[in-house]
């Protein structure tokens, strides 16, 4: 699969991720997070927003068998965090496995999710 075959899979995975319920939302990487702070500055007042591919990873295993994802995403309070792990888990990894298999390439897909933090909900007025 090639760099733009690879970026779809992270917007596939982020997709499936931000669809399930409890997701608040992707956390980037120190390293996305680093470089868009060493950006140059920006022209317009708009802030400057992430991509949610930002907050997946994925790369071929070392072994050459298969991919490996990892998502790292924000839970909203109100839900359980093992059942939306556990959700993420499988919705990403179906999402990848179908996605692969409609480019012709059918190979394991390893999901590996990581909740950041808790979002709390915002107080209301």
């Amino acid at each position: 699969m090639t760099a733009s075959g690879t970026t779809m899979l992270l917007g596939v995975a982020a997709e499936a991720a931000l669809a399930v319920p409890g997701v608040a939302g992707l956390q980037p990487r120190l390293a996305h997070c680093l470089a868009a702070a060493a950006a140059p500055t920006r022209t317009d007042t708009a802030p400057h927003r992430m991509s949610p591919e930002a907050g997946i990873r994925a790369d071929r295993a070392p072994d050459g068998s298969g991919w490996r994802i990892e998502v790292r995403c924000v839970l909203a309070e109100s839900h359980r965090a093992l059942d939306t792990a556990r959700s993420v888990h499988d919705r990403v990894r179906t999402a990848a496995t179908s996605h692969l298999a409609t480019h012709g390439v059918v190979e394991p897909v390893t999901v590996a999710v990581t909740v950041t933090r808790i979002a709390a909900r915002p107080a209301l007025a």
